[in-house]
């Protein structure tokens, strides 16, 4: 069994034990050691500014063109902290079980504790920072619901609270920039982690731009590289997400925890046709008001709004009466399938269902009307007064889903169904954040540890923010207080130099294939693949078949890959073409822990494990532990285990009705 690292003692004194014993680098030496960050979403930007404000000499890189590009800026409905400003009944605590419960008890509890702990602290710091949240009319930070949860405990910016929160990290990061604590690499990808007696020590990436190939020497290398989403191809996440530095990390030693559980979103726009490349998100917030509802006839071809009342199915509000449209993500997605699945899907594919807000603007209304003082408002009155204040709350939202599909979601009901979003899984790490490769470091969605089989929303960006801000600056000083004596290695010694001949050998490999199939094209493959037979259901047979089908869609690959241009050029297909042979071999392993894992459990439904009623069903005598798996050579994974110990939450079946 892994160990984990936790602290003893008491769940609630556990993070404070620590950071008051950990061990310190006393300024003087932190100006001589050199982290590198990879990554410069909000975990990394967060982490980059915060070890620079420290005084750590930082090196910070991304793929995109400027730190503002990372794919946090698009999440949008909001961020979760326990500050309780709506007197309902919210803590710290509840916070830390809902993060547990909504997980399917598939979470470390000290990791879920102490991300609860430092949650009000985030808010304080974005508000320092001038993030312009939400407020009531008394000037109080405003909160809304999200899924899984009955308290109010969501802070948002309309629906762009991501874009809001890295401007912040963003402007803290250039602060440090400019300070000369921080230097920024734009358009530089991680290629490699190069370890050097058994250590971390730095990276090779490429230059984009030029397509030259760079050594880089840290004392300790944090990874903040978002999720996998896109090993699906068709997923919210933006199309240059992807999963290289991580995987790199694994295939150096550190052990990829629990793969297959990957987050299905429920309110997405529906797919809608071949062509498409990419997936947009309709903010989880839009069902705190909204109502999800589909025909009680199958096939009914009426448009939405002729369909009367009693002939509406809202089969959430039917199923899970205590919170109804806010069931956690995983159960929503799932809902929503089994009634497409049974016929009673909308629109022209008939995969989709409505998300309508006619109730919500009617009760807008009446309460706007009563403020201005009209006794007896006309329905017109009240829709125009409704309009204003959903528009107040989910304008941009509303805007964006009119642009993509044409149709006016004030005056007839959205059209959604799931769609693949985020990645609960990731790098295994340690209660500090350290993977199983010594000063090796993984932040936020990259790593595995706060949110078990399922996300609850508007967690994301509250443990990205808790990671850099709050934790890795206390952890990652307890592991370089021991290497303060360390120099810096030049960036000649050869294991420099061998990392950097493979990453070239490999790049080489790819062009000289000189095959017919478009990177895209074999992308789009695998993405069939997953989706089919490793996505919102899974069974034995089905990930038996893709485990197969991937290998040899990898051996197609590596075979009939096209790649025009060059090497020393800007070629973005030859960057892409490595994240999908990434992606390949992913796919594979995320595949093969589905097939280890004989229970249902959050966003990873096995259809031969699950309750009469169509739930997830667990198996915790034989499965309460992390999958941590350890590449051993192509094809072959070892698996390792670390036990889930619940000492203060009890695990119970879940049940949100």
């Amino acid at each position: 069994m892994l160990d984990a690292k936790i602290p003893e003692g008491k769940l609630e004194d556990k993070w404070t034990d620590y950071k008051g014993h950990c061990k310190l680098v006393n300024p003087a030496n932190k100006r001589r050691i050199e982290i590198i960050v990879i990554g410069t979403g909000l975990a990394g930007a967060s982490a980059a500014a915060s070890l620079g404000e420290m005084g750590y000499k930082v090196k910070a890189f991304c793929f995109q063109d400027s730190p503002r590009r990372a794919h946090s800026i698009a999440a949008q409905g909001g961020i979760n902290a326990a500050k309780n400003y709506q007197n309902d009944g919210d803590s710290v605590f509840r916070l830390f079980y809902d993060t547990i419960k909504g997980g399917d008890y598939r979470a470390r509890e000290a990791n879920v504790y102490r991300l609860a702990e430092v949650s009000g602290s985030i808010i304080d710091q974005c508000v320092a920072q001038g993030v312009p949240f939400a407020r009531e009319y008394g000037g109080l930070l405003s909160n809304r619901s999200f899924g899984g949860v009955q308290v109010q405990r969501t802070f948002y910016a309309a629906g762009q609270t991501g874009q809001q929160l890295l401007i912040g990290a963003y402007q803290a990061l250039e602060r440090q920039v400019a300070l000369g604590n921080v230097t920024m690499y734009s358009r530089h990808e991680m290629l490699d982690v190069v370890i050097i007696e058994g250590k971390a020590r730095g990276i090779i990436c490429r230059n984009l731009i030029t397509g030259e190939l760079e050594r880089h020497f840290g004392h300790a290398v944090a990874l903040c590289t978002g999720g996998y989403g896109n090993v699906f191809y068709l997923s919210t996440n933006a199309m240059g997400s992807n999963v290289t530095a991580a995987w790199k990390a694994h295939k150096k030693g550190a052990y990829f925890g629990n793969p297959c559980f990957t987050q299905i979103h429920p309110t997405c726009i529906p797919v809608s046709g071949d062509y498409q490349s990419k997936l947009t998100l309709m903010s989880e917030s839009l069902r705190n008001d909204g109502r999800i509802w589909v025909p009680k006839k199958k096939g009914d071809s009426r448009p939405p709004n002729e369909i009367p009342e009693d002939e509406r199915d809202y089969y959430l509000e039917r199923r899970y009466p205590a919170f109804g449209n806010l069931v956690p993500r995983d159960v929503a997605s799932r809902a929503a399938k089994e009634r497409c699945d049974a016929g009673y899907g909308v629109g022209s594919s008939r995969q989709a269902v409505y998300l309508d807000y006619a109730s919500a603007i009617e009760r807008y209304g009446k309460t706007e009307a009563g403020k201005r003082g009209i006794d007896h408002p006309s329905a017109e009155q009240i829709k125009q007064m409704g309009d204003e204040v959903v528009k107040e709350k989910y304008g941009n939202l509303f805007d964006m889903y009119e642009k993509i599909t044409g149709e006016n979601p004030y005056q007839v009901p959205m059209r959604i169904y799931p769609a693949v979003h985020y990645t609960m899984g990731g790098l295994w790490v340690d209660y500090e954040l350290q993977t199983t490769v010594t000063g090796l470091f993984a932040l936020g969605e990259c790593n595995f540890s706060d949110h078990g089989a399922n996300r609850l929303g508007a967690s994301a960006l509250m443990q990205g923010l808790a990671d850099g801000y709050f934790v890795i600056p206390y952890t990652i000083g307890n592991y370089l207080a021991d290497e303060i004596r360390t120099p810096a290695i030049p960036t000649t010694h050869p294991a420099f130099e061998e990392a950097e001949n493979k990453v070239a050998e490999r790049i080489q490999t790819l062009m000289n294939i000189k095959g017919n199939e478009s990177v895209e094209s074999l992308h789009k493959r695998l993405g069939k693949i997953m989706w089919d037979k490793c996505g919102m259901a899974r069974n034995a047979q089905g990930l038996k078949e893709a485990i197969e089908e991937i290998r040899a869609l990898r051996k197609e690959f590596w075979s009939n890959v096209k790649i025009p241009g060059s090497i020393d050029e800007f070629n973005p297909e030859l960057d892409k073409a490595g994240r999908v042979a990434d992606f390949m071999e992913l796919g594979e392993l995320m595949c093969m822990d589905a097939l280890d894992r004989n229970e249902s459990c959050g966003g990873h439904f096995r259809e031969e494990y699950q309750t009469e009623e169509g739930e997830a069903l667990r198996d915790d005598e034989h499965y309460m532990f992390v999958s941590a798996w350890e590449y051993k050579g192509d094809e072959y994974w070892a698996l390792h285990k670390e036990a889930l110990n619940y000492e203060v939450v009890h695990p119970t079946q879940r049940s949100y009705k």
